[in-house]
């Protein structure tokens, strides 16, 4: 049971990451895998994510 609720809320805190990373500019792969790893604690560090730049080839 206490197993199970664990992989629950590992996958709600990588859905939660991808998402918030998402509005905030981030990079979501990056930060789903952080909410994979470190699971509730990578929340707080989403939250603080800088955007990405963006990169201009055309010059």
């Amino acid at each position: 049971m206490a197993l199970t609720f664990l992989i629950v809320l590992n996958v709600i805190c990588i859905f939660i990451c991808y998402f918030v990373a998402k509005i905030r500019g981030a990079k979501t792969l990056k930060w789903a895998i952080w909410g994979a790893i470190l699971g509730p604690l990578a929340l707080p560090f989403v939250c603080f994510a800088k955007p990405e730049p963006i990169i201009d080839s055309s010059s």
